[in-house]
């Protein structure tokens, strides 16, 4: 029996330069894809009212260390340098398969209450193979769309950061693969997670990347993030061991080279920004217009909730304001006029959006609301007074929404959020992710 959802008389932004803006229109939902984008649609359906509301295709998280959300806030002045030794070398040696499960359920949980609807799930905490088995359990019952990102261990800051001679486990990636992921059609799909040059040896690099290709799976990892990434040259490195390819995100990109640039877009790599952390913990300036003046799509994402916030809206201004003002002081430096490319908000919805899925490479499925896609779809409380009276509804969602005016959030066509709440049992997962926190810190006491 088909089962149809309509979303009626809101303020579509539907992404899709075909659809276009709707000030007050309807989205039919039949088994779980977007059937229909109109002004007025008449079906038999379970209506829901979006008077009022902003309906927006739901946001794309490209890069986010779930696992993490059991010590959210533990290093809130933390520098990048400082988050290798208080997190990588401190706690993730002493995360269990059933930390990763409560942070990975909360984490998932915390972008479905903030509105992103896919999630790129970048684990570097297999420090065995149950530990990727909790993490992916946790998605699949929380309902979000997810590209779970398989990670090396962490068991050694030194054994795996330092021109590390340890790849990541390809036969247990195999099983991964085969347990979970033997369709690349489902809500969760599988990608590796790798650390690539300068922080591997290239036998390491190489065998990973060949892993990946092997098992056809999309690659992700970071680059140029602070001056010292930034000196490995790690694009050019990649590049020279002949590893370049379109099914390559890179992370960052704080301290790319021209030539860099040049090499990830000729090789239609993509790139994903996290700019709340980049400003804040001395990566270097989001590249958000250094992407785009390339021919590339640039996504955001979160990062890390050890030091900053989990979701959207924080990142789509901390990149608006930082793009903004870069341009705007070397304008007044050089006395000319701001160039006529400044960053717009639209622009930043876009890349929140649609950018976002064309990263995960899920931009056929989800990122706008387009007939045929799947329907993950986001309602924006628009009467709010935060963000009423609404002008320009792109702004009042880039500039002005929060968490708190995410009311509706539907992914794969299931309600996952309605009228303001989670429909999960979200006193169980705080309770798992506060119970981890209380383990871990008693481990770490212990080990110090």
């Amino acid at each position: 029996m088909t089962h149809r959802i309509l979303l009626r008389a809101g303020h579509v932004l539907s992404m899709d330069p075909a659809v276009g803006d709707l000030p007050q229109g309807d989205v039919l939902i039949e088994d779980g894809r977007i059937a229909a984008v109109d002004r007025e649609i008449g079906a038999d359906a379970e209506v829901l009212d979006m008077t009022g509301r902003i309906v927006i295709p739901g946001f794309v998280d490209t890069h986010r260390h779930t696992w993490e959300a059991s010590i959210r806030n533990v290093a809130p002045n933390a520098t990048l340098d400082d988050y290798f030794v208080d997190i990588l070398d401190t706690f993730a040696p002493l995360y269990t398969p059933e930390d990763v499960y409560a942070a990975n359920l909360a984490g998932a949980l915390e972008c479905l209450n903030a509105g992103i609807t896919t999630l790129v799930d970048w684990s570097h905490i297999n420090n065995t193979p149950e530990h990727p088995d909790a993490a992916i359990r946790a998605l699949t019952e929380t309902g979000i769309r997810a590209q779970y990102a398989y990670g090396s261990a962490n068991t050694s800051l030194a054994d795996y950061w330092f021109e590390s001679k340890i790849a990541i486990p390809g036969d247990d990636v195999r099983r991964v693969r085969t347990e979970y992921f033997a369709s690349d059609d489902g809500l969760l799909t599988l990608a590796l997670a790798t650390r690539g040059p300068g922080f591997c040896v290239n036998d390491v690099v190489t065998s990973e990347w060949a892993l990946a290709r092997e098992l056809d799976i999309p690659i992700t990892v970071h680059v140029a993030m602070g001056r010292l990434a930034g000196r490995f040259g790690m694009v050019k490195q990649l590049h020279d061991l002949g590893l370049l390819g379109p099914d390559t995100t890179y992370v960052h990109c704080c301290y790319f080279s021209e030539e860099e640039w040049r090499l990830v877009a000729d090789s239609g790599g993509t790139v994903s920004i996290a700019p709340q952390v980049e400003t804040q913990m001395g990566h270097g300036w989001p590249p958000v217009m250094k992407a785009i003046e390339h021919g590339l799509r640039p996504s955001l994402s979160i990062d890390v909730v050890t030091t900053v916030p989990g979701d959207m809206f924080t990142q789509i201004r901390a990149a608006f304001g930082a793009e903004r003002a870069r341009v705007n002081a070397a304008s007044w430096q050089a006395d000319v006029p701001v160039p006529d490319t400044m960053l717009t908000a639209r622009q930043m919805l876009e890349i929140a959006t649609r950018n976002g899925a064309h990263v995960a490479g899920l931009e056929d499925r989800t990122g706008s609301l387009t007939p045929g896609k799947r329907a993950d779809v986001v309602a924006i409380d628009a009467t709010a007074l935060n963000v009423a009276p609404v002008h320009d509804a792109a702004a009042a969602v880039a500039l002005s929404a929060d968490v708190s005016n995410v009311e509706t959030v539907i992914v794969d066509g299931v309600v996952r959020k309605r009228d303001g709440r989670l429909t999960a049992d979200v006193a169980r997962a705080r309770r798992l992710v506060e119970d981890s926190r209380d383990r871990l810190l008693a481990a770490k006491e212990a080990r110090a």
